[in-house]
C-alpha cells in the first residue's frame, strides 16, 4: 500500500515507516514455566528476574524488534491487591532493567537490537461516571507508573510506551494524559480491546475509538488482546478508515479453551502468521501478539512478514470523523405523568408496592387498583429490596400499568447486572411502556436470604444515571446511536440522615451532573435533618420527593434506626414505646407520618409513602390531606386510626 505523504510520527521515524514485529504474551510464557495464575506476575521482576529475562530473550531470538516490559499490571491500584502498592517504582524500574539486559545480551551475540516498550495496562477499576475512581486518581496512578518506566532517560528507561488492553476510552485518555505529563519525550502507542462485535468494551465503535485516540496526538493506535485475530482484523480495518495515525495490532491467539483445568489458546503459529499478512495488507505497521502467543507464534509471524516484503506502514486512507447522531428525549412534561407533575410544580404522591415472593401478584394488583382510585399519582416498585428474591420489579410494573392504568416508577439496581445487561433491560423496559426509573446501587447480597450470591456492581447509581441519560439521547454507553430515545424520567435516591453527609452531598451532586431529574429520599423522621440536607444541595437542587414511612411498632422503629441506619429521633421511639397495643402503635405510626408530611410539605415536591406489610390503607391515611377530594378518600375496608388526641404522645 502506497505511503501517505504525511509527517511521520515519532514511532514511525524510529523504524523508517517499515513494518515492525513486536513480541507476544509475557503471562502465557510465565504460566508455562509453572508460575501459578494467582501470583502477581509483575512482582516476578523482583523475586524471579531470571524467568522474566528468559522470556524476553526467547522473543528476541524469534525476531521481535519491540519487547514489552513485564509491567502490565504494575500500577498502584492493581498492585494494592497483593499488598504491593508502595512498590510501583521498584517493580517498574526492575521490569525495564530486565528487558534492557536481555536486549544488550542479544545485541552482543546476534548483532541485532530491539526497542523496549514500557507496558501500561488498565487499572482494573471503573472510572467516573460509571465507577467510583475519579479521573484525576486514575491519571495520577498512570503517571506514577510512567515516571518509573521512564526513569533514567535514554538508554536506561523505556524507549517508548505501549498503553494496552484499554477497555474504555475515558481510561485510555487518562493514561495518555499521564504519559504526556510524566514522560513527554517518549513515543506513545495506545491499543483498545474489543468484544465479538469489534466494539470497545465501553461500547465505542472502532471508528469512534480511532478518531478520538488519534486526536490525542499519539504515535500509534490499534487493538490488542480481545477474542482473536479475526475480530481484531475487523476492528483494525474499521479503524483505518477513521485515522491516519500508524496502526498497531497484537491479538490473542484465539479464544481460550479450558483443557484439564488449564486455559489453552488453540490458534497455531501458522494461523497467526496468516493473519500477520492480513494485518499488513490492512495497513498495520506494528504487529505482534497478546494472550496465548508464544515465541513460536512470533517466529512464524516473522517469516510471514519477510514473505510479504512489506516496506511501508502507511495505510493511505483518508481520515474521517464518525458521525454520531443524537435523538434527544421529549421534554420532561411529555415523557410521563410524573414528569408532567414535576415540571408543573405540583405535589406528587407515590405509594410503594413491594413485589411478591412468588408468582401470584393478585394482592399487589388489587392494592394498585384501589390506590389509583383514591388519586395516588404513581406506584413505586422496589427491585428485590434487602437483596431478597422476589418477582422482578419490571414484571410487576408492567402488570400494574396494563391492568390498573396507574403509572409506575421502576426501581432499578446495579447489584445483579453488568453494563450489557443494564442496557438490554432498559431498552426492553422502554419498549414495553415503562417511563419512570429510580436509579439505585442496590443492597449487597450479604444483607439478604442468599448471602453467598455473587454481586456484579459494574457501575453504581451514578454510573447507572449516566447510562440512562445516554439512552435518553439515543446513544449507548459507547456513544453509538441506538435510534429512538428511551425517554425515561430519571430519579435517584438520597439519604439525608447518613452519618457522612459530606459524602452523600457529593454523590448527590454527581447524580445531578450525570442527568438525574428528581430525587426520592429515604424515610424521614427528623425534619431538622431534611432541612440541613436541602440547604446543602441548594446549588444543584432538583425536585425532591420525601420518603414517608408509617411505623407499625417500636420494633419496626428500632429496625429502621439500627438495621437500616435511618435517623429516628429518641422522641419518636418514645412515642412508639408508649403505644400499649398493636392497633395503637400502628395508629401512632400513621400520625407521626402525617405530622412529618405536614411539616415537610412546603420544602419538597412530593411524598413517597411506604405501605409496611402491604397495608395500603395506612399509606392512604398518611396522604389523605393531599389527595383530591371525593368519595374515595381511603381504600374500602381500611381501618382509620384512632382519634388524633387519643394517640398523640408528643410532637415532632
Amino acid at each position: 500500500m502506497k505511503p501517505k505523504d504525511t509527517m511521520p510520527s515519532r514511532l514511525q521515524t524510529l523504524f523508517d515507516r517499515r513494518t515492525v514485529l513486536c513480541d507476544g504474551a509475557m503471562g502465557t510464557s510465565l504460566y508455562a514455566r509453572g508460575v501459578f495464575i494467582n501470583r502477581c506476575y509483575d512482582e516476578l521482576n523482583l523475586s524471579q528476574p531470571e524467568l522474566v529475562r528468559g522470556v524476553h530473550e526467547e522473543y528476541l531470538q524469534a525476531g521481535a524488534e519491540i519487547i514489552e516490559t513485564n509491567t502490565f499490571g504494575a500500577n498502584a491500584l492493581r498492585l494494592q491487591r497483593y499488598g504491593l502498592a508502595d512498590r510501583v517504582e521498584e517493580i517498574n524500574q526492575a521490569g525495564v532493567r530486565l528487558a534492557r539486559q536481555a536486549v544488550r545480551q542479544f545485541s552482543e551475540k546476534q548483532a541485532g537490537t530491539a526497542l523496549i516498550a514500557g507496558s501500561v495496562g488498565p487499572l482494573g477499576v471503573h472510572l467516573e461516571p460509571l465507577g467510583k475512581t475519579g479521573l484525576d486518581e486514575a491519571r495520577e496512578a498512570f503517571a506514577a507508573q510512567v515516571r518509573a518506566l521512564a526513569a533514567g532517560g535514554p538508554g536506561v528507561g523505556a524507549d517508548l510506551l505501549i498503553i494496552e488492553t484499554m477497555p474504555a476510552l475515558n481510561e485510555a485518555e487518562q493514561a495518555v494524559l499521564a504519559a504526556r505529563m510524566a514522560a513527554p519525550d517518549l513515543p506513545v502507542a495506545v491499543m483498545i480491546t474489543v468484544d465479538e462485535d469489534a466494539n470497545c468494551l465501553d461500547g465505542a465503535s472502532p471508528e469512534t475509538a480511532a478518531a478520538r485516540i488519534g486526536s490525542w496526538g499519539v504515535d500509534a493506535l490499534g487493538c490488542n488482546c480481545s477474542v482473536g485475530p479475526a475480530t481484531v482484523l475487523t476492528a483494525i480495518e474499521r479503524m483505518a478508515a477513521a485515522t491516519e495515525v500508524p496502526l498497531m495490532a497484537m491479538p490473542n491467539a484465539g479464544m481460550p479453551r479450558s483443557v484439564e483445568g488449564r486455559n489453552i489458546y488453540l490458534c497455531s503459529p501458522e494461523y497467526m502468521a496468516s493473519f500477520a499478512r492480513k494485518f499488513i495488507k490492512a495497513g498495520v505497521q506494528f504487529v505482534g501478539g497478546c494472550c496465548g502467543t508464544t515465541p513460536q507464534h512470533i517466529k512464524a509471524m516473522k517469516s510471514a512478514l519477510r514473505a510479504v516484503g512489506a516496506q511501508t506502514a502507511s495505510h493511505g486512507r483518508a481520515a474521517r470523523e464518525p458521525i454520531v447522531t443524537e435523538t434527544p428525549p421529549a421534554p420532561l412534561e411529555q415523557r410521563s405523568r410524573i414528569g408532567r407533575l414535576i415540571r408543573a410544580g405540583e405535589f406528587v404522591t407515590m405509594v410503594e408496592i413491594v413485589p411478591p415472593r412468588g408468582i401470584d401478584c393478585g394482592k399487589e394488583l388489587h392494592g394498585a387498583h384501589e390506590l389509583a382510585g383514591v388519586g395516588i399519582h404513581a406506584i413505586n416498585v422496589p427491585d428485590s429490596p434487602r437483596a431478597s428474591a422476589r418477582m422482578s420489579a419490571q414484571s410487576l410494573c408492567i402488570q400494574i400499568q396494563q391492568k390498573t392504568g396507574i403509572e409506575t416508577v421502576l426501581h432499578y439496581t446495579c447489584r445483579d447486572r453488568n453494563v450489557l445487561s443494564i442496557q438490554s433491560d432498559l431498552l426492553g423496559a422502554s419498549s414495553i411502556g415503562l417511563r419512570n426509573i429510580l436509579c439505585l446501587t442496590g443492597d449487597p447480597p450479604k444483607l439478604g436470604n442468599y448471602p453467598d450470591a455473587t454481586a456484579v456492581y459494574d457501575v453504581d447509581a451514578i454510573g447507572l444515571v449516566n447510562i440512562v441519560h445516554r439512552l435518553n439521547h439515543g446513544l449507548d454507553i459507547g456513544g453509538n446511536p441506538i435510534g429512538a430515545s428511551t425517554g425515561f424520567t430519571i430519579a435517584v435516591a438520597a439519604n439525608p440522615g447518613v452519618p457522612d453527609l459530606d459524602h452523600e452531598v457529593r454523590r448527590f451532586a454527581w447524580k445531578v451532573e450525570a442527568g438525574a431529574e428528581y430525587a426520592i429520599t429515604q424515610p424521614v423522621f427528623d425534619l431538622r435533618i431534611l432541612e440541613v440536607f436541602l440547604k446543602r444541595v441548594e446549588g444543584f437542587r432538583i425536585p425532591v420527593i420525601a420518603g414517608i414511612w408509617p411505623l407499625t411498632s417500636l420494633r419496626n422503629a428500632e429496625f429502621m434506626k439500627n438495621d437500616l441506619r435511618v435517623s429516628v429521633p429518641d422522641e419518636i421511639l418514645a412515642r412508639m414505646a408508649n403505644a400499649s397495643t398493636p392497633e395503637l402503635a400502628r395508629a401512632e405510626g400513621i400520625l407521626i407520618a402525617q405530622e412529618m408530611l405536614t411539616a415537610a410539605r412546603a420544602m419538597v415536591q412530593g411524598a413517597q409513602v411506604s405501605a409496611p406489610f402491604g397495608r395500603y390503607s395506612a399509606a392512604v391515611e398518611v396522604l389523605r390531606d393531599v389527595l383530591p377530594p371525593g368519595p374515595n378518600t381511603a381504600i374500602p375496608g381500611a381501618t382509620r386510626p384512632a382519634n388524633r388526641e387519643e394517640t398523640k404522645v408528643g410532637q415532632l
